[in-house]
């Protein structure tokens, strides 16, 4: 051996924006804590610890005494503190004044909270531009790991990422350390033996390295597993134990230390990438299926251990192609932020400054990045954290209209593009709601935001294919699928959360969003439709024209369309009006024109609703009598009636949708089917409402339908009120 051998343990622990408290408890009580409880028997051994703003705010509050624990690990030289951009979003998803701005105001946050100097930062999902070195640097922070994969891709050998390199920007300098994946992949999972087994090869063949192991905090105690194996099976220990019989020759240290002690290696500009697997899950569903086809014919290759370097997948901007909704919650965040920027440069900002800052901090919190990405966990399949990005957003945007001086009751219509596809969209917006319009595809209502309640009930997600749904389908075909939802099959570990997922694949051929225009075979039935058949129109996701109507209480928004019905061309009109006096409500005119004379006709007008998950009793449909007809995730197959409504007691929101004409009621539940760190599982995503008419053409080739689409919140605005007054009733002495 020669020298001593450096080995930095970093944890980086992380819970999003919008996770359950439970969860976030959970973690507490099966990681966290437990894991400073057995590092505190072996002061000997230092480590590094990134805990996500979310997650260390919550900790804050709700365990104050980790906080406390933390300062005295601190203290005592055991651990290092990383901060990183505040509440944990992609680098890349971020313009740059928000890239430094998270990072300084967590570093801030940290430095004042903790006591201690924050030189370092964890970048999220190690996802990395060559760009950001000069923004981190101008943050104030001087290091940071990435995962040796950038390295390798940047043409540089394993023998080569066995300490830190220089990197800049704009001659901005920021020192990086190559985080170790096959550490990840040891840790904690081998027997202790074998990762000091492994770090003393490396010791073995080169002067005083530097190992980096780099991963989340929760393989120690909350991945599925963890907690008996880490913990209660000793292995955690037996590590600690392991570190200290070997610590004459491994260094356990942190990374400020190894920066001040030892040299840069050199410097080195690494490529755009992130660690292997988020490469893999950026590809399209069909190429990530090709890719991973490819790479097991090249492992054959006795060369391929030359060829993996160059072996690179995708690039993670590319999620915001592959899933459109993760592209609309991310040109709505960007617009938020241009929204701040300007505003914190009025000269109103020194008497209202406090509302931007607010806004600011829920810009920030929208940012998280869970929700924006998919991969081996939930993340954009989940609506609650969709839901907490757009609460954020919502909330964010109501400050700025009365920053903005926007009082009593209001409406404006304007057109921008609002979804980065280079053509406008339009934006209707009162003091109670915004809706946004996509006239370039169907003239879709794609966002609608209630203000009171602060949720978009279109942040609707479609069924499409992911490639692990081919792994579904063969332990479902194997049989390896037990009757409490829990299976193996020949490849590994396999659990269904709910039975039958095997019969819940199925993909949409159109957005799920509302005002989606359906030309339908005469007769069909609801089962047809909801497969995916029986259009015989263009109009679902054709091209509309647009104009606009203003005047200071009124407000019109008009989309035509001149397409296809069968053979026949005609032309369909919907003006969607709102009004500063009914400021909760669009009023949707549908006229048909051009009709052939007597030609049975079959139309209907899809809306989804999304943030009103089904499968309970206090969220259900009902009739214009105010009868129920089941819970939200019912198939519904309904006479023609002119209401249908929907309630979610918790949520305390009543959507009503109404109709002038009297029309059948299809509706459904959109449900996907994802993978999270717990299994395969059934996920409610919107409830589809289908009102629907069929009649003959009259003779002069004309019908006009009008549609009411209102939400009343005052059950919400009555349990915030009740809930802002109880702390007032607790103060009342006791007589």
């Amino acid at each position: 051996m020669s020298g001593q051998t450096r080995l930095i343990l970093t944890l980086h622990n992380h819970q999003p924006i919008g996770n359950f408290d439970g969860v976030f408890e959970g973690a507490y009580v099966d990681s966290y804590a437990p894991f400073l409880d057995l590092l505190d028997e072996y002061p000997e051994i230092p480590v590094v610890i990134h805990n996500s703003g979310s997650l260390f705010e919550w900790l804050v509050q709700a365990h104050p005494e980790y906080v406390d624990r933390l300062r005295t690990f601190i203290a005592r030289g055991q651990v290092e503190i990383l901060g990183g951009p505040f509440y944990e979003p992609i680098l890349a998803c971020l313009p740059r004044r928000d890239r430094i701005g998270q990072i300084k105001a967590y570093k801030s946050f940290l430095e004042q909270t903790l006591g201690t100097s924050v030189r370092g930062m964890w970048v999220p999902e190690r996802v990395w531009e060559q760009s950001f070195a000069s923004d981190i640097a101008e943050a104030g922070i001087e290091y940071t790991l990435l995962d040796d994969t950038h390295f390798r891709n940047a043409g540089l050998n394993d023998d080569d990422l066995h300490g830190f390199y220089l990197t800049e920007n704009d001659g901005r300098i920021v020192k990086i350390f190559a985080g170790s994946e096959r550490l990840r992949y040891l840790i904690p999972y081998s027997h202790p033996h074998e990762i000091i087994q492994h770090c003393g090869h490396i010791n073995e063949r080169f002067h005083n390295p530097i190992l980096v192991f780099g991963d989340d905090g929760e393989k120690f105690g909350v991945w599925p597993g963890s907690k008996d194996h880490v913990y209660r099976d000793g292995w955690l220990r037996r590590f600690f134990q392991t570190l200290r019989e070997n610590q004459r020759w491994l260094k356990v240290t942190t990374m400020a230390e190894a920066v001040d002690h030892v040299s840069p290696l050199g410097r080195q500009y690494l490529p755009d990438a992130s660690y292997r697997e988020m490469t893999e899950w950026a590809l399209p569903a069909e190429k990530q299926l090709h890719y991973k086809h490819q790479q097991k014919s090249l492992e054959l290759l006795t060369d391929w251990p030359r060829i993996k370097p160059f072996y690179r997948a995708g690039f993670w901007r590319n999620f915001l192609v592959k899933y459109p909704e993760s592209n609309e919650m991310y040109c709505r965040m960007l617009d938020v932020s241009r929204r701040v920027e300007a505003a914190e440069s009025h000269p109103a900002m020194r008497e209202e400054g406090h509302l931007l800052r607010e806004a600011r901090k829920l810009l920030y919190q929208a940012q998280c990045n869970c929700s924006y990405w998919h991969g081996a966990f939930g993340g954009l399949y989940l609506p609650h954290l969709r839901n907490a990005v757009y609460s954020r957003l919502i909330q964010a945007d109501t400050l700025l209209e009365q920053f903005a001086g926007r009082t009593g009751n209001w409406v404006q219509l304007d057109a921008d593009d609002y979804n980065g596809d280079a053509r406008k969209e339009l934006r209707i917006a009162t003091d109670r709601m915004v809706g946004w319009l996509v006239p370039s595809k169907g003239g879709h209502l794609y966002e609608w935001d209630i203000r009171t309640i602060g949720v978009n009930l279109l942040a609707t997600l479609n069924r499409r294919f992911e490639p692990y749904h081919d792994r579904i389908r063969d332990a479902a075909r194997s049989g390896n699928v037990s009757d409490n939802g829990g299976g193996v099959d020949p490849n590994g570990a396999v659990r269904f959360k709910q039975p039958g997922l095997e019969h819940k694949l199925g993909y949409d051929h159109w957005p799920r969003k509302s005002l989606v225009d359906h030309f339908l075979q005469p007769g069909i039935s609801f089962e047809t439709f909801a497969g995916g058949q029986g259009h015989v129109g263009d109009f679902a996701e054709g091209v509309y024209q647009s104009s606009m109507r203003r005047s200071a209480r009124v407000v019109e928004a008009k989309q035509w369309r001149d397409g296809k019905l069968g053979p026949y061309s005609i032309k369909l009109t919907k003006t969607v009006r709102a009004t500063a006096d009914n400021s909760g409500t669009f009023e949707i005119v549908y006229e048909l024109e051009q009709l052939p004379a007597g030609m049975p006709i079959h139309f209907g007008v899809e809306f989804n609703f999304a943030a009103m998950p089904g499968g309970a009793s206090d969220r259900y449909y009902y009739d214009h009598r105010g009868r129920t007809l089941g819970m939200l995730d019912s198939h519904l197959s309904l006479d023609p009636m002119d209401r249908i409504g929907l309630v979610d007691e918790w949520l305390g929101v009543d959507v009503a949708l109404e109709s002038t004409i009297s029309a059948g009621m299809w509706a459904m539940p959109i449900q996907t089917v994802s993978q999270s760190e717990s299994g395969f599982e059934l996920v409610h995503q919107s409830c589809a409402v289908i009102p629907h008419w069929e009649f003959a053409a009259p003779a002069d080739g004309k019908w006009s339908v009008t549609l009411t689409l209102s939400a009343d919140t005052s059950a919400a605005q009555a349990k915030q009120l009740a809930e802002a007054k109880a702390p007032l009733r607790e103060l009342q002495p006791v007589m």
